[in-house]
């Protein structure tokens, strides 16, 4: 099994219980839908994080920002934690206008969203101080 999904469906990829979901250059009602299907296939699979990567990203429409909410109520809903990276600063504008970010944690890039997440990772054994 690859460890980078691609073709029709949203470029992703598995780091360890993380998946890594990359939005493309506009996200719109076809592209939301298809990154919506990859986040709850996701997290249907027992991903404990999610982060959407808008590296790529240049737009997003009301309807891709609907399709978000649904993502954010999913990963909520299984008690996932979600970040948005890399995403440019009008679209961070908008999120904050429409509180996505009330519910969503925003990283600078992909390697700061993961690195957030290993710090909430569960440990396997307590750590002495």
């Amino acid at each position: 099994m690859p460890e980078l999904a691609t073709g029709s469906a949203v470029r992703s990829r598995a780091v360890g219980d993380l998946a890594v979901i990359y939005a493309g250059d506009y996200l719109n009602k076809l592209s939301g839908e298809r990154i919506e299907r990859e986040c709850r296939l996701q997290l249907e699979r027992g991903c404990r994080a999610l982060i959407i990567n808008f590296r790529e990203t240049e737009l997003v429409n009301s309807i891709g920002v609907s399709i978000l909410l649904g993502v954010i109520d999913a990963a909520e809903n299984t008690g996932a934690q979600l970040i948005f990276s890399d995403v440019n600063h009008q679209t961070v504008q908008l999120f904050e206008m429409l509180g996505l970010t009330r519910h969503v944690a925003l990283a600078a890039d992909e390697e700061e969203a993961l690195a957030t997440l290993a710090e909430f990772a569960p440990t396997p054994r307590a750590v002495g101080h």
